[in-house]
């Protein structure tokens, strides 16, 4: 059961990922990769939410493992880096990995804290 959950979660996120990531891209002519930045930071503020709250094995596995595990994606992360760096934009690859980390890290902790609140 749990792994259908997952599934189900995942059937989910994956599509909202590549919608999302394509339409914040489309709005930035800049080679930076603002969707993928956007889906890793928001997805890592929900994983914190979801992270913080007192839930069930069932839930986690949909939202967490399932929903955010798609929605996120750290081999598009590393894969964009390493184009970026490629290609010469060294400083906007090393800009990707700092603001990335630095921003998901902070948006899980800033999703923690909400859950914290309610």
């Amino acid at each position: 059961m749990t792994a259908l959950l997952v599934a189900l979660g995942a059937a989910l996120g994956a599509p909202l990922r590549y919608l999302v990531d394509r339409a914040v891209q489309a709005r930035h002519d800049s080679a930076f990769p603002w969707g993928t930045f956007t889906v890793n930071v928001t997805g890592s503020a929900l994983l914190g939410f979801l992270a913080a709250l007192p839930a069930g094995e069932g839930l986690t596995a949909l939202a967490g493992a399932g929903f955010c595990g798609a929605l996120t994606t750290y081999s598009t992360f590393g894969y964009e880096t390493f184009r970026l760096a490629e290609q010469g934009a060294r400083t906007p690859a090393l800009l990707n990995v700092a603001a990335s980390v630095t921003a998901g890290l902070g948006a899980a902790y800033c999703g923690m804290a909400l859950a914290a609140a309610c």
